[in-house]
């Protein structure tokens, strides 16, 4: 197969709004030791993506400047030390930086094959979200059967994500959205309760729901004041896990109920963490979680798809933050 050496991709030169978003001929990229290159039929949108196009998330050191940390499509050139075999693979990839392009490099560690029934987009949408709710809920906060589990954001991708796991693995949710549209999207998807906390406080309703017993876990994407809050619907030894502060990045925190509850405060990201860690969880993703993918038994939430080209609409859609599920890019080769 004789590969283009130029591609279409989305590369702005200046921080902006949606509008820095357009389509630019870039050159091919090349795979490098343990990488595969992927030629991209679809990539997700998501919350990071929107940061650093603000210029508020730059890449890390060495991560590609064109945006997009998930793909999927057919991987049509190899790295050396990857197996032959991987070649013509339908995968879908994590990736630290690349995906709103034409061809993506890819860790061939983080990369996941496409079953059949699970299309190109769905698959696109999977890899952020499955690989970020997996190990800051169930590795960090190692969640088990019957816990409770607060998850702000439910219609947004991790959310829903991280509804569908809990459903999988016998957790029980609460949830919160914007509105009675968005609570009642959760609860259709499976979150066993939803607040909308416009119009009821989040903190009263966990404690009605629990008979004042509280949550075992949060996960929470909010930050800013959201944090004392969510700690006062914490069960003692709960653990609360922050993975965006999308509300701010300071919180004042009660030390003394931390102290008397014994919880547990912890989060992480995932962007920066190295090929190797990102693999071990691919492995573990692939053995736990991608068996219900193969059934069927868990599909992403789609929103809207959008050509790559569009990719300023793809992002007016996330800002406006009207979606319920994952947004996609998908290309045209």
């Amino acid at each position: 197969m004789t590969l283009p050496t130029t591609m279409r991709a989305i590369d702005p030169e200046t921080p902006g709004g949606p509008e820095v978003l357009q389509c630019v001929e870039r050159p091919v990229p090349q795979p490098g030791a343990d990488e595969v290159l992927i030629r991209v039929a679809a990539a997700g949108v998501n919350r990071p993506d929107v940061m650093q196009r603000k210029g508020l998330y730059p890449p890390p050191p060495g991560a590609p400047i064109v945006p997009g940390l998930e793909v999927a499509g057919e991987i049509v050139a190899l790295g050396e030390g990857v197996e032959r075999d991987m070649l013509g693979q339908p995968v879908c990839a994590l990736i630290a930086g690349g995906g709103y392009a034409e061809y993506a490099v890819a860790p061939v560690g983080s990369c996941l094959t496409v079953p059949e029934g699970l299309s190109m987009a769905e698959a696109a949408a999977m890899p952020e979200t499955l690989f970020t709710v997996w190990t800051n809920l169930f590795e960090r906060a190692y969640a088990t059967e019957g816990d409770w589990v607060l998850v702000h954001g439910a219609t947004s991708g991790i959310g829903t994500m991280a509804i569908s796991l809990c459903r999988l693995f016998g957790i029980r949710t609460i949830v919160t959205a914007g509105s009675d549209e968005k609570t009642a999207a959760a609860k259709a998807h499976g979150a066993t309760h939803a607040i909308n906390y416009k119009t009821q406080d989040f903190v009263e309703g966990v404690a009605r729901i629990t008979d004042k017993r509280g949550v075992d876990i949060v996960l929470d994407m909010v930050g800013g004041d959201y944090v004392p809050r969510n700690l006062k619907c914490l069960a003692d030894e709960g653990r609360h896990v922050s993975i965006a502060v999308q509300g701010g990045a300071m919180a004042t925190v009660p030390l003394f109920d931390i102290m008397r509850k014994r919880l547990v405060l912890t989060g992480s990201t995932l962007r920066a963490r190295d090929n190797t860690f990102k693999a071990l969880v691919a492995d573990e993703l692939s053995r736990t979680v991608w068996p219900f993918v193969q059934s069927g038994q868990l599909r992403p939430v789609m929103d809207q798809r959008f050509p790559l080209e569009r990719a300023a609409d793809a992002h007016a859609r996330m800002d406006a933050g009207d979606h319920i599920g994952k947004i996609v890019l998908t290309t045209t080769l």
